[in-house]
């Protein structure tokens, strides 16, 4: 990782004129400016970099590397979108959405634009502008899976369960093995009392990715059908991801109120009561 700024100087040269006498050369200054191409690749090189800086964690780095990069080059829409997610990096949302606009303005068929707003709506809990955004992204890009899926997590939020299945399916037709789309199919059925439908998802979604959520939350349909594997399910889901004994964390999965109820009631189990304290002692 590049940890130090590229810093772009405006310098100052004596002319070498060679008609000129040598010891009249240092009372000539000439003034060397970078072209407007030159300005601009800088601008781009600057932008990557500070991709790179955000993409590792130094969001405050990027931040500043970002803005740089705008101040040289400030005609390329995918220079403010960097900016931008720096910007989100930093929370500083509004500001990231004047970055996107100005994104916008130079490309209004960007889509990524578009999801970038959404992200920045959902944070703000502006559900219905971030829906809004996402189906105007999805029209340019309609086969972008991810926001597809996002689009279904907002249904999911709204309790529209109905609506959240038809965006999975439409995500999991475009990419078979997104697990994650499986997964939260299986976090609607839950909702709707569809427990076997809930039990086969789930399963499906483990045998493409052994994830923390789909073992807890298949642990927690099994209780009353089989107690000794929704045991097993549920270990092994705590040891991998400690952070799911939490409530708070499992909302923030979008889990529902019926799977929380169905996961708090499976973690009184005394079986499961070393792994459950163990866990809380290793949230993040």
């Amino acid at each position: 990782m590049k940890k130090s700024f590229l810093k772009i100087l405006l310098f100052s040269i004596i002319s070498s004129n060679i008609f000129i006498a040598e010891s009249l050369k240092a009372l000539i200054p000439y003034y060397y400016f970078p072209e407007a191409k030159n300005l601009q690749k800088e601008g781009l090189s600057l932008g990557k970099q500070a991709y790179q800086l955000l993409y590792f964690g130094q969001v405050k780095d990027s931040l500043h590397l970002a803005k740089l990069a705008t101040e040289i080059n400030n005609t390329n829409e995918t220079l403010w979108i960097i900016l931008a997610e720096t910007q989100i990096a930093n929370k500083l949302y509004d500001d990231a959405l004047i970055s996107l606009d100005n994104a916008q303005k130079i490309n209004p068929k960007k889509g990524e634009v578009y999801f970038a707003k959404s992200t920045i709506y959902l944070k703000q809990s502006k559900l219905n502008k971030a829906k809004i955004t996402l189906l105007s992204g999805i029209k340019i890009l309609p086969e972008n899976f991810k926001a597809i899926f996002q689009l279904g997590n907002i249904y999911l939020m709204e309790k529209n369960y109905e609506k959240a299945i038809e965006e999975f399916d439409k995500a999991i037709k475009i990419k078979i093995d997104f697990w994650q789309a499986i997964n939260n199919k299986g976090l609607a059925y839950f909702e709707q009392n569809k427990i076997d439908l809930s039990i086969s998802t789930f399963k499906k979604a483990i045998d493409l990715e052994e994830n923390a959520e789909p073992l807890l939350a298949l642990a927690s349909c099994l209780q009353n059908k089989d107690i000794n594997k929704a045991i097993v399910f549920a270990r092994k889901a705590l040891n991998k991801d400690p952070n799911y004994v939490d409530f708070n964390y499992r909302k923030d999965q979008l889990w529902g109120e019926k799977l929380q109820i169905s996961t708090e009631k499976l973690f009184e189990n005394p079986q499961l009561k070393q792994e459950v304290l163990f866990a809380k002692t290793k949230i993040k």
